[in-house]
Order: structure tokens, then C-alpha cells, then sequence
């Protein structure tokens, strides 16, 4: 069963309360989106830190009910 796009920005919140969260379903079918974050919590990691962090949040969806995730991370700017 595909996954909503709020319940993937309210998994990212969950894990990251004050996180900017954008998500956009690529293809229609509830499966493949794309989902920018940009929290504070970021600062100094690496971008790679970034993602773990975002995937982690997403409880182990990847590969079932989240089949694909274009993930952008970043910092808000000052």
C-alpha cells in the first residue's frame, strides 16, 4: 500500500519538530516522491549525517510502503 505524502512529512516532524518539510509525489502513484528538509538540527553534520537522520525518522518505510525518496537536506540560512 503506497504511502501519503503527510504521513511523511508528519514521520520527518516527529524526529525533527522544527524541520521545513516539502514533499512532492513524482509520479502520481503514492510511491516515488521527492521530499526537501531543512532543519537547524543539521548544522555541522554531513550531508550523509543529514540523510541517515531523515531516514531514520521514516521508521523503516524505505522499501516497502516508501519505494523511492529523492531526499534534499540543508540548513536554513541565516
Amino acid at each position: 500500500m503506497p504511502m501519503a505524502a503527510n504521513d511523511i512529512e508528519r514521520l520527518i516532524k516527529a524526529r525533527l519538530p522544527d524541520a521545513s518539510v516539502t514533499i512532492r509525489d513524482l509520479a502520481g502513484d503514492g510511491d516515488h516522491y521527492a521530499a526537501t528538509v531543512i532543519s537547524e538540527s543539521f548544522r555541522g553534520k554531513s550531508r550523509v549525517q543529514q540523510h541517515q537522520i531523515v531516514y531514520e525518522a521514516l521508521k523503516g518505510e524505505m522499501g516497502g510502503a516508501l519505494h523511492a525518496l529523492a531526499l534534499q537536506t540543508g540548513v536554513p540560512e541565516s
